[in-house]
């Protein structure tokens, strides 16, 4: 059985996270940089899931900060600044969690969600065979009607503002942005905090990205995705990778094999001191 070399995957890591000793990222940037050399990332790191992160770039190999003032929270300003800028797609997407992805990278995410190239007939499919949730339907629609709205607009013309719909707001916000079909693109100066994400529609904040997605096959789009993310962390098992992408175990079995058969990642590798078997770099094995 191949051995994973763990001196090589922490040195690996260390340069595809930015831990020591990689100089951690001071400017938005070399942020920016960094977003289009991994091709997506988690803005926050996520607990039980092994994935680079802009926090732990800048601040390092720590939990989130519970302090405003915190050093590391300056990566909160860079992604709030960037939000109109069109220079990466930042949304609730791996996971439904804070994603950042090279407008390179973009297409293949959006080549594996159900849209089919009708931003005004796409969600009523969804709706009608129950992918979408009525509340979903309605804050699509507002969006599509109305042009961007800030959170507190959007509630109140999904007809959404009572306590009792928060949770179900939140989730159907969430899943919008996962299916692409919606993201922040600012922020306005609204509500008790003074702050709150303004939402537009994907297709209309980025009107090419559904051509773009439009020639890329599923299986394509996988095998990107799959070897964009073995570039960063190196070695996962089958688990982790259904996990992070929620592609369902026959077609990440598939798209692995895909991979391995390639000869850039090994499959059935030992991890010493870890149980099961590892698919890893090839590079990194012993």
């Amino acid at each position: 059985m191949p051995t994973i070399d763990l001196d090589q995957l922490t040195r690996h890591r260390a340069q595809t996270y930015h831990l020591p000793p990689t100089p951690r990222i001071s400017t938005p940037e070399a942020a920016l940089d960094w977003v289009n050399q991994r091709g997506f990332v988690y803005f926050w790191p996520i607990s039980g899931i092994d994935l680079p992160s802009l926090w732990t770039t800048v601040a390092g190999e720590r939990a989130v900060a519970d302090a405003h003032d915190d050093p590391g929270h300056v990566t909160w300003g860079w992604k709030d600044s960037a939000l109109d800028k069109r220079q990466w797609y930042y949304a609730k997407i791996l996971r439904r969690k804070a994603t950042m992805i090279s407008l390179e990278i973009a297409p293949y995410f959006y080549a594996l969600s159900d849209n089919y190239g009708s931003p005004e007939e796409d969600h009523i499919i969804a709706y009608q065979e129950g992918r979408l949730t009525v509340e979903a339907k309605q804050i699509y629609e507002s969006i599509l009607d109305k042009g961007p709205l800030h959170t507190l607009d959007l509630r109140r013309e999904a007809r959404l503002t009572s306590k009792g719909s928060d949770s179900v707001f939140n989730r159907a916000l969430e899943v919008l942005q996962s299916g692409f079909k919606i993201l922040p693109v600012g922020v306005a100066e609204a509500g008790a905090w003074r702050y709150a994400f303004i939402y537009d529609l994907t297709a209309r904040h980025y009107p090419d990205l559904p051509e773009k997605a439009r020639g890329i096959g599923e299986s394509e789009a996988r095998q990107k995705l799959l070897e964009l993310y073995f570039a960063s962390v190196g070695a996962a098992q089958l688990r982790d990778v259904i996990r992070l992408f929620g592609w369902g175990n026959e077609l990440t079995v598939r798209a692995l094999k895909r991979l391995t058969d390639g000869g850039q990642v090994t499959g059935g590798a030992a991890w010493p001191g870890k149980p099961g078997e590892w698919y890893t770099l090839s590079k990194l094995i012993t």
